[in-house]
């Protein structure tokens, strides 16, 4: 492992820009199953971190915690987010044990204020949980089935009467991800105010074989969740930002969350800005930069690029998404413990996790619209200059959410994620299952979207 505990890139599966963001999920995985060490180091640190409660005696999760070591915990985020040269970093962690939270850096550049857990952030993939739950919520009332054909909603999806809804769902459609194409990737280095719709997404997507067979195998494609938005809209019959609005913002009191309009690069305030040294096509095959960018960037002379208000309409319903730590905690959370769902619905799409990787049946696993990490359900989300994690753990009632506005590493690493799996030992009592590996995964597909 690399100081600040990032899983080096020659040792992982290389994948694509646009698909290795699913892979760090693997990673957080992996640290929730193996980590029952606790950090012997107390060293004292500046930090606006803060632990309350208490041990919850007869607890049927207590056994399971341990109390936050938060001096060990600050000098861990301290020190990772400082090797990872982030500007700003927010860590939101909730247990019957207490909460801890701890605030890095700032929220730009030129700012002196520190980040809060009412800052506002782009989460990329994280948007994939509102547009699936809608999916699943639809499910519920009757409007549509796991089991019908895509090509009922959307006739021009090629090989469409062959696959599922499920299928869109749980990124086994074998439709080729639009993000992995030099078209995007190179509008987005050349033009970052471009503005894109879900149809020219889907083009791109369909001009290109697909990677398998509608049910062949595992592969991450923001052209699923894209396609699912649109159905979404033709059901519900209203935009995407007020089917969210409507169903989730609204019910939960997420007053920090949004979905842009495609023409709008603001973030509300207050907000963190976003930074990112790698460009889009420099990384789409290898994520981590040349030694020499490397070295120009450690020597000083190369400077981060601002991304805060590239149009993020590429992602649209697979990534545009904007919201606070406080409001990703009270989501994962809703999520992962059925408030938005009915009992069955809710087990169908707990139910439909499997593993990403068929040779790791332990590792991370995704159902619809869900990740699972270890004992944790929830996503990863990365684009150029934010990255955040979410985590919510049913049986030990365990919330954890990170975000970080300088991503991708230099080194093509998921920050947030990357903390997040080195935090999972502050946490549990016991090994839980490898859920920093799975971590790992899920933020490698994740990344790009």
């Amino acid at each position: 492992m690399s100081p600040g505990g990032a899983v080096p890139r020659a040792g992982r599966r290389r994948t694509p820009r646009g698909v290795r963001s699913a892979a760090l999920a693997v990673m957080l995985s992996a640290a929730l199953v193996a980590t029952a060490c606790s950090s012997d180091d107390s060293s004292d640190s500046a930090s606006s971190s803060t632990a309350s409660g208490s041990p919850s005696s007869g607890a049927s999760s207590s056994s399971a915690l341990v109390p936050f070591d938060t001096a060990a915990m600050d000098k861990l985020v301290d020190d990772m987010a400082t090797e990872f040269r982030e500007i700003g970093m927010m860590v939101l962690i909730r247990t019957p044990q207490g909460e801890y939270v701890k605030s890095f850096g700032t929220v730009s550049s030129d700012s002196k204020d520190a980040p809060n857990l009412d800052t506002k952030v782009r989460i990329g993939s994280n948007t994939k949980t509102w547009t699936g739950t809608a999916i699943m919520q639809l499910v519920q009332e009757g409007k549509i089935s796991i089991d019908d054909p895509v090509s009922k909603y959307r006739p021009d999806v090629p090989n469409g009467a062959n696959i599922t809804i499920g299928q869109l769902l749980d990124m086994r459609s074998g439709l080729y991800n639009y993000t992995e194409t030099v078209t995007l990737n190179e509008a987005l280095d050349n033009d970052p105010q471009k503005v894109w719709t879900p149809e020219q997404l889907l083009g791109l997507a369909f001009a290109n074989p697909p990677y398998f067979p509608p049910g062949g195998g595992y592969h991450y494609s923001n052209t699923n969740t894209v396609l699912l938005g649109l159905i979404a809209e033709q059901l519900d019959g209203k935009p995407i930002a007020q089917i969210f609005q409507d169903r989730f913002f609204s019910k939960l009191n997420m007053t920090g969350s949004s979905f842009p309009a495609n023409t709008d690069t603001s973030i509300p305030a207050p907000y963190a800005s976003g930074y990112s040294y790698s460009g889009n096509v420099e990384t789409l095959d290898e994520p981590a930069l040349s030694p020499e960018r490397i070295a120009a960037i450690e020597a000083g002379t190369v400077k981060p690029r601002v991304t805060t208000n590239d149009n993020p309409s590429w992602t649209w319903s697979a990534g545009q998404g904007i919201a606070t730590a406080n409001d990703l905690a009270t989501w994962v959370k809703a999520m992962g413990d059925g408030e938005l769902l009915n009992e069955a619905t809710q087990k169908l799409r707990l139910d439909s996790v499997q593993p990403t990787d068929p040779t790791k049946p332990d590792g991370a696993g995704y159902g619809y619209g869900i990740a699972q990490m270890g004992p944790m359900y929830g996503h990863i989300g990365e684009m150029p200059g934010y990255n955040s994690f979410m985590g919510y753990d049913p049986v030990n009632d365990v919330t954890m959410v990170v975000w970080a506005n300088l991503a991708p590493t230099i080194d093509g690493n998921a920050a947030a994620a990357a903390v997040a799996s080195k935090l999972v030992p502050f946490v549990y009592n016991v090994p839980a299952p490898d859920t920093a590996s799975d971590v790992d995964e899920v933020a490698e597909d994740t990344s790009g979207g």
